[in-house]
């Protein structure tokens, strides 16, 4: 149920069908009407759930060399990603649409002939209503995925609250939390990869940090979820588990509300009441009266950086 201040927050912690994005995309229909028909109002899906994170690959990438089936790889991976005004957005809108739910969603974005790390924002009409590209992708992934810049660094206004995303290993950024504190995000959706035992303290500090609710979504990712017949699937009988899961929501004044769900595909629901919010800010306001403006500031940089800028003004 929702009201004026209290609303259902689902995390779904399911796996992507690897190199299948059709199957991915119909298991996010049945995963969104399943949050819906558990009182969801907002369902958040794990990084990369739409494109998949490929745990364990290696792209055939050595220092100082690449393989030709490494580059297959990337060309599969590559052919698998979405964009931002395709028909998988379509059908991921027409899933919110159809449940009247609200839908975070890790993608992997195709924009141009770049790979990105993206969270995208659906309201309840289906729109497409913010996006969010990964700042710093981690480690390995900068082989695969570009870096957004703070053009899409949005907290969006919705019947809900304050939404915006932060991905994965972007939660451990300082300033980035501050630069969403400062937009007052009220639901911090924090999708990703990092199935450690420290995620759970991450998530219950930035809660603490921010006053804030968060809401976080993990994959449960076994070694079946890659195609018959591609290297990294092991024995169909014995599937290897590559993420197990973690995912879970927190309140503003860090107590863990649902989760963690671990080593299975499930969803998790909890009550939210941004009052809640309100009660934490009481003693502490991390941009508000506990900050200190006279010795610390963030400047943020929210331009479009293109690699190539053409200057109309000096032509001729």
């Amino acid at each position: 149920m929702t009201s004026s201040s209290r609303f259902t927050a689902a995390v779904v912690q399911a796996s992507s069908v690897l190199f299948d994005t059709p199957a991915t995309l119909e298991k996010l229909g049945d995963l969104a009407f399943d949050a819906a028909g558990q009182g969801a109002n907002l369902a958040l899906f794990p990084e990369a759930f739409i494109g998949g994170y490929p745990k364990g690959m290696d792209f055939g990438a050595r220092l100082g060399g690449r393989t030709p089936a490494g580059r297959d790889d990337f060309l599969a991976y590559f052919n698998g990603a979405i964009t931002d005004n395709g028909p998988e957005v379509a059908r991921i809108g027409a899933a919110a649409k159809a449940n009247k739910i609200h839908l975070v969603v890790g993608v992997i974005e195709r924009g141009g002939t770049t790979l990105y790390c993206t969270a995208l924002t659906f309201g309840p009409d289906g729109r497409l209503i913010a996006k969010h590209r990964k700042l710093m992708p981690t480690g390995m992934e900068r082989l695969i995925w570009g870096f957004g810049d703070g053009s899409t660094l949005p907290v969006t206004d919705t019947p809900l609250g304050k939404l915006g995303t932060v991905i994965c290993w972007e939660n451990y950024m300082p300033l980035l939390r501050t630069a969403m504190y400062a937009k007052g995000v009220q639901i911090y959706c924090a999708p990703t990869a990092d199935d450690r035992d420290t995620w759970l303290p991450t998530m219950q500090t930035v809660a603490l940090e921010g006053r804030c609710f968060v809401v976080s979504a993990c994959q449960y990712l076994t070694s079946g979820s890659f195609p018959p017949g591609h290297a990294m699937r092991g024995e169909a009988n014995e599937p290897k588990t590559l993420m197990r899961g973690g995912s879970c929501i927190v309140g503003p004044l860090g107590k863990v509300l649902a989760g963690p769900l671990w080593d299975k595909e499930g969803i998790l629901t909890a009550e939210i009441d941004r009052e809640d919010i309100a009660r934490g800010k009481y003693d502490f306001d991390v941009v508000g009266h506990y900050a200190r403006p006279d010795i610390f500031q963030l400047h943020v940089n929210e331009a479009v950086q293109a690699p190539v800028v053409t200057d109309s003004a000096a032509k001729g």
